[in-house]
């Protein structure tokens, strides 16, 4: 878990997958998106596909990255005990407003 959230905690590697949520994309698309160098963006699709949250294939010469969202779901998973505090807390904080500002 550990090493996923520290591949999602990169802002760069973030946009990749979500740009990817929308369908598989060519390895050079996101030298545009991100603005830094091929090089970089290759370090950064190597490190989300050794996370397993995107796999590569080969078209020619071109390889195509498509997101892999099992690991997001063992993060979700993960994130829901949090979720569900959080969801209480919200709850309890919307009675209250309710109570001091009735509508």
């Amino acid at each position: 878990m550990d090493t996923l959230l520290e591949t999602l905690a990169e802002p760069g590697r973030r946009r990749i997958l979500d740009t990817l949520a929308q369908g598989e994309r060519a390895a050079g698309d996101f030298t545009p998106l991100l603005g830094i160098s091929q090089p970089g963006v290759s370090r950064h699709l190597r490190v989300l596909r050794e996370a397993g949250l995107v796999t590569v294939r080969e078209e020619g010469r071109r390889r195509l990255y498509r997101l892999n969202p099992a690991p997001l779901a063992e993060l979700d998973d993960w994130l829901a005990r949090y979720r569900r505090l959080w969801t209480d807390r919200l709850d309890a904080l919307e009675a209250h407003l309710d109570r001091e500002f009735p509508q």
